[in-house]
């Protein structure tokens, strides 16, 4: 459900500056599910997927996120298919320290071996002499998270990275890598209705760094109720009013919201016009406090 008198771009989210370096719109796109069931092998509709991934584009979507252990690998290569030669401004963010070992598993391996030839992959499937934003994907329990942060920034100063970010981490993990090297993005799980996380929001937005929430969207019927009463009087559906409330929780915020559908990507980007009042934000807010209460 989209409203139909406005037109659809992701610009009207307005922008985001990644380090002072890179300018993107504050509605992106997440590519990890234009991959097959389990985040394994290649799509169903492989035309299917390269249109979505055209049309976010064409919606004026510059930032897209991904990750090597997307398919594995499918991800980036169609986006490779898709967009290459990529159009002026495009950002692509994509991720390293998993290893796939089949359909919905995932092992860690964030050591700088692992790093460097993540890298090196990700560059030959993207097609670029250099990532824009590469991201560790999740701190390595058993390695020393300072190696594999200074590996990045050892890539970095070789010209094969741009810019660095995290993703799954705590606010001391971002304090320790920004001992290392400029640390432009934090990606953590994050909604309305799902805070654990505020406290990184908090400290994203006081050192200008973009935070990218995944799972964007709450869950349980509390949630779903207040979604729906809000959603139905601004003639929008409940994923949007979600993607709305992000967008005003904070001026780093930087949603990522994916599809395999141009329908669903559509009614995302309608997501970037649509502004909640006072009233509302603060309704949203208060979701994580009524589910604990009953």
């Amino acid at each position: 459900m989209s409203n139909s008198k406005t037109k659809l771009s992701a610009s009207l989210a307005g922008n985001l500056s990644l380090g002072q370096e890179l300018s993107v719109h504050r509605l992106g796109f997440g590519a990890m599910r234009l991959t097959g069931d389990g985040i394994w092998g290649p799509p169903r509709d492989r035309k299917g997927a390269v249109a979505v991934l055209r049309r976010a584009v064409a919606l004026d979507v510059n930032f897209i996120d991904t990750a090597d252990s997307y398919g594995p690998h499918v991800s980036e290569e169609l986006i490779a298919e898709a967009l290459f030669p990529y159009p002026e401004g495009l950002v692509i963010a994509t991720k390293g320290g998993w290893n796939r070992p089949g359909p919905n598993q995932w092992t860690h391996d964030a050591s700088p071996a692992h790093l460097r030839d993540a890298v090196e992959g990700s560059l030959k499937r993207l097609r670029v002499d250099r990532i824009d934003v590469y991201q560790l994907h999740m701190p390595d329990p058993v390695i020393s998270f300072e190696a594999s942060v200074e590996t990045l920034a050892e890539l970095r100063e070789e010209g094969k990275i741009r810019l660095v970010g995290l993703s799954n981490v705590t606010r001391e993990h971002i304090e320790r890598a920004r001992k290392i090297v400029p640390i432009v993005s934090v990606q953590n799980r994050y909604s309305f209705a799902d805070r654990e996380w505020d406290y990184v929001v908090d400290y994203c937005d006081r050192h200008a760094i973009a935070f990218i929430p995944w799972f964007p969207l709450g869950a349980g019927k509390v949630a779903g109720d207040v979604l729906s009463e809000i959603a139905n009087s601004h003639h929008v559906s409940p994923k949007q009013v979600a993607l709305a409330w992000l967008l005003r929780r904070s001026v780093v915020m930087l949603p990522i919201p994916g599809t395999s559908s141009i329908e669903h990507l559509e009614e995302n980007v309608g997501a970037a016009s649509l502004k909640l009042s006072q009233e509302e934000y603060e309704r949203l807010a208060e979701v994580p406090e009524l589910i604990a209460s009953r």
